[in-house]
């Protein structure tokens, strides 16, 4: 199924205007622009809160905390079995 022409976009329209009627379109389009709009802005909120998470993120530095050094864990090296 290819891209929609010229008529069958026309006759989308027609019945569009003989279900709504020639009234209630432009009422209908202000509810589907009112709910884009909507949408878009919850979208661009949602991502301005990740982006002020992940900054948040990035700055935040413990200055007090001690490095972590790994200690080898004695159950796992008991388990090790060497062969001479």
């Amino acid at each position: 199924m290819g891209p929609l022409g010229f008529n069958e976009i026309l006759l989308i329209l027609l019945i569009v205007l003989l279900l709504f009627g020639a009234k209630k379109i432009p009422e209908l389009m202000r509810g589907v622009g009112k709910g884009m709009r909507e949408f878009t802005d919850a979208k661009n909120q949602a991502q301005r809160e990740m982006e002020a998470g992940m900054n948040e993120r990035e700055t935040k530095v413990d200055t007090n905390a001690e490095p972590v050094i790994p200690v080898s864990n004695p159950a796992i090296n008991s388990e090790v079995k060497h062969y001479n």
